[in-house]
């Protein structure tokens, strides 16, 4: 996922722009594909960042 965010920050925008986006992406994945939903899911949680917190 961060060579995407790398990707996506050469054009110009934040890193935080570049999550945001990337965001966007999944959801719009999500509607489009309501029957892959889940696995949408999946591969954004397995390549998404990586949070260590115990709370959300």
């Amino acid at each position: 996922m961060q060579e995407l965010v790398n990707r996506l920050m050469a054009l110009g925008i934040t890193e935080e722009q570049a999550l945001q986006s990337i965001v966007v992406f999944k959801d719009f994945a999500k509607e489009k594909f309501p029957l892959f939903g889940g696995a949408i899911d999946k591969v954004f949680e397995k390549y998404g960042p990586q949070h260590d917190d115990f709370m959300p």
